[in-house]
C-alpha cells in the first residue's frame, strides 16, 4: 500500500480540470491532496468525487485558494457570504461527505512496507497554519511587512480574498491555528510512531525558493514551524504552495514540495510526457533514508521525479532551445491566465 501526494491542482482552469479527469485508479494506495484545489466548493466536489472513486484512503488539508471570498456569477449566493473561518468549516463539510480525512479528524496509523522491505507504521498528520508574515528579514518589521513586498509590485490576492473572520487579523487566526496543531501533534508523537506532517504552507523558511517573486515570501509560513519536523519526530513533510516541486532532507527528515500548478507552470513537465499521475509524489515507502550528515542536495522536481537525472542528461539545454520557439505561444497563455486570476480579484470588489 503507497501513499502519494499531489498539491495546487487548480481546477478553476479548465486544462488542470481535464487533466484531473485522467486520474487513474490505485484503489489499494492513498493520496494527500495538500491544498489550493481550487476556489470553490463545487471544485472541492471535483477534487473529492475522483479521489475517492481512485484511492482507498484520501487525506486534505485546505490551502489559501480554499478560503477565498469570491463574488463571482458562478459561484452561489450562499458561499459568496461565507468568510474565514466559515469558509474553512464548508469545505470540512464537503470533505466529510466525500469520507476525506482532514486536520479536524484524528490522525490515521499507515502500515506500509519499507524500502528495506520492513513493515512499518506511520502516523498520517493532516495540519492548518495559515501564515503571519513572519517570513521576511529580520530588518523589516511586521507593520512594513505588506510595503516591502509592494517595493517589488507583490501583493498576493489572499488580501483582498482571504479574510480573517472572525479573527481580527491573519496573523491571529494563524496563532490560533498554530496552537492547535502543536497540541495536536504533540500528541500524535507521544506513540513514538514517525509522522507524516501534512501542510499546505513550508514549515520552513529556507524551504522557499521562487525566484521570480522573492517578496511572497510573506505568505508562505510562519517562523513558529521552524523546527517542528525534528520536535515531533517527522518522517516526510508534505507541502504545496509554492509551485517549485522539490525534494530537501533536513536532520534526517525528507520534505517534499508536491505542487502541480498553474498550467503555464507544468507545461514543461507535461511536454515531456507527464500528466497528473506521472506528477504525483510517493510519500510511503519512499526512498530509503539516507545516512545522517549523508543527505543528497535538494532536488528540483520540475519535470517530475526524475527531474535531476533529466537535467544531467542535458535534456535542460534542449528545452532551452525550445522555449524561443515556444514563447510567443507562452505569452499568450500567461496573459490569459493573469486575466483568469485578475477576474477572480476583481470579484471580490
Amino acid at each position: 500500500m503507497r501513499l502519494w501526494a499531489i498539491a495546487d491542482i487548480h481546477l478553476s482552469f479548465k486544462s488542470n480540470r481535464e487533466e484531473w479527469a485522467k486520474l487513474k485508479h490505485r484503489s489499494e494506495d492513498g493520496l494527500i491532496l495538500a491544498g489550493d484545489v481550487g476556489e470553490s466548493i463545487e471544485h472541492l466536489q471535483i477534487a473529492f468525487r475522483k479521489a475517492v472513486r481512485r484511492f482507498k484512503h484520501v487525506f486534505w488539508v485546505p490551502g489559501n485558494h480554499e478560503l477565498y471570498t469570491s463574488s463571482a456569477p458562478n459561484i452561489r449566493e450562499e458561499e459568496r457570504k461565507l468568510k474565514g473561518e466559515a469558509k474553512y468549516k464548508a469545505c470540512i463539510k464537503v470533505a466529510r461527505h466525500y469520507g476525506v480525512l482532514t486536520p479536524e479528524d484524528d490522525y490515521m496509523t499507515w502500515t506500509y512496507t519499507s524500502a528495506e522491505g520492513k513493515q512499518e507504521k506511520a502516523l498520517i498528520c493532516p495540519i492548518f497554519t495559515l501564515y503571519d508574515y513572519s517570513f521576511r528579514p529580520e530588518h523589516i518589521p511586521r507593520e512594513k511587512a505588506l510595503e516591502w513586498a509592494m517595493e517589488e509590485g507583490i501583493q498576493a490576492t489572499d488580501e483582498k480574498l482571504l479574510h480573517p473572520d472572525p479573527y481580527a487579523t491573519r496573523d491571529a487566526w494563524c496563532t490560533r491555528l498554530v496552537s492547535e496543531a502543536e497540541a495536536k501533534l504533540e500528541k500524535a508523537a507521544e506513540s513514538g510512531l514517525p509522522l507524516i506532517i501534512i501542510n499546505h504552507w513550508p514549515l520552513r523558511e529556507d524551504t522557499v525558493f521562487i525566484p521570480r517573486v522573492p517578496r511572497f515570501s510573506l505568505w508562505c509560513g510562519t517562523k513558529e514551524t521552524h523546527d517542528w519536523h525534528t520536535r515531533f519526530n517527522a518522517k516526510v513533510v508534505v507541502t504545496g504552495h509554492l509551485h517549485v516541486r522539490r525534494t530537501d532532507w533536513i536532520d534526517g527528515v525528507r520534505f517534499e514540495e508536491v505542487s502541480l500548478g498553474y498550467p503555464r507552470q507544468w507545461q514543461d513537465a507535461k511536454d515531456a510526457g507527464n500528466d497528473v499521475n506521472t506528477l504525483m509524489r510517493e510519500i510511503l515507502p519512499g526512498p530509503e533514508t539516507p545516512v545522517r550528515g549523508q543527505e543528497p542536495p535538494t532536488a528540483f522536481r520540475r519535470m517530475g521525479w526524475v527531474a535531476t537525472e533529466v537535467l544531467n542528461n542535458g535534456l535542460a539545454a534542449k528545452n532551452e532551445e525550445k522555449k524561443d520557439e515556444k514563447k510567443e505561444e507562452t505569452i499568450g497563455k500567461e496573459k490569459a491566465e493573469r486575466q483568469e486570476e485578475s477576474n477572480l480579484s476583481a470579484s471580490a470588489s
